[in-house]
């Protein structure tokens, strides 16, 4: 497998050369976001995202997928893919709405109370939505990659993440920081955020599922300098 930082400096080569097509698609998804997050009061906003923003984001996923295998990357593909997947994006939204409320109801009802414990309570359930939150990072990816149901995706990608856990909170945390440095410009954020994820997304979980072939790159480059040494030697 290859190692996060490539896989980053992957997606940061990708992004620059794809920097239009991915334009698009970010500015696509934020057509339906900004309005939501400026003018919808917050519950109603919950209920809309995993309705109509999480497709988009499935959307952002699958044109990029058919990108990497030879087809082009548009808004038209990306919207084919939304419609495709409305019913995985939409039940996998639902999940992170409910782990959000969980979230906010649990410091709402116990991180008030200024008791020791109750802080105690709030931050173990913390821990837990944030883990199962990031046991979810491979779902849509399976979906696409290896065209899984919603259900089995939701189960192997808990397994991948019990089975290479340091890699996929890395991976996580690497989206998030991305994602946060781009908050700051604002701009930026609702113009590439989608587009960025997609390419990430879809290198980091690739990587997992195919492992044979960084080890395959690894080997040839090896035997490339052996070569190359070789020759230096004569």
């Amino acid at each position: 497998m290859k190692k996060l930082n490539e896989v980053l400096i992957g997606t940061g080569t990708e992004i620059y050369r794809e920097i239009i097509p991915l334009t698009l698609l970010g500015l696509t998804g934020s057509a339906v976001l900004v309005p939501a997050i400026l003018f919808l009061p917050a519950t109603l906003t919950l209920l809309l995202l995993p309705l109509i923003y999480m497709p988009l984001i499935f959307g952002s996923f699958y044109a990029y997928h058919r990108k990497t295998e030879g087809k082009k990357l548009s808004v038209r593909s990306m919207l084919g893919g939304a419609a495709k997947g409305f019913a995985p994006s939409f039940l996998l939204g639902l999940l992170l709405a409910l782990l959000g409320l969980i979230l906010w109801s649990t410091w709402w009802y116990y991180g008030g109370r200024g008791s020791l414990a109750g802080r105690a309570v709030a931050i173990f359930q913390t821990y837990f939505v944030a883990m199962a939150l990031i046991s979810q990072f491979y779902t849509l990816q399976l979906v696409i990659q290896r065209e899984m149901g919603i259900f089995k995706a939701m189960g192997e990608s808990v397994k991948l993440f019990f089975r290479h856990p340091a890699y996929t909170i890395g991976a996580f945390f690497q989206a998030v920081c991305v994602g946060v440095m781009l908050a700051v410009t604002v701009v930026g954020f609702f113009a590439l955020f989608n587009g960025m994820l997609a390419v990430y997304s879809h290198k980091a979980v690739h990587n997992v599922l195919n492992p044979e072939e960084a080890d395959e790159a690894e080997e040839g480059q090896a035997t490339g300098n052996a070569v190359y040494a070789g020759r230096e030697r004569l």
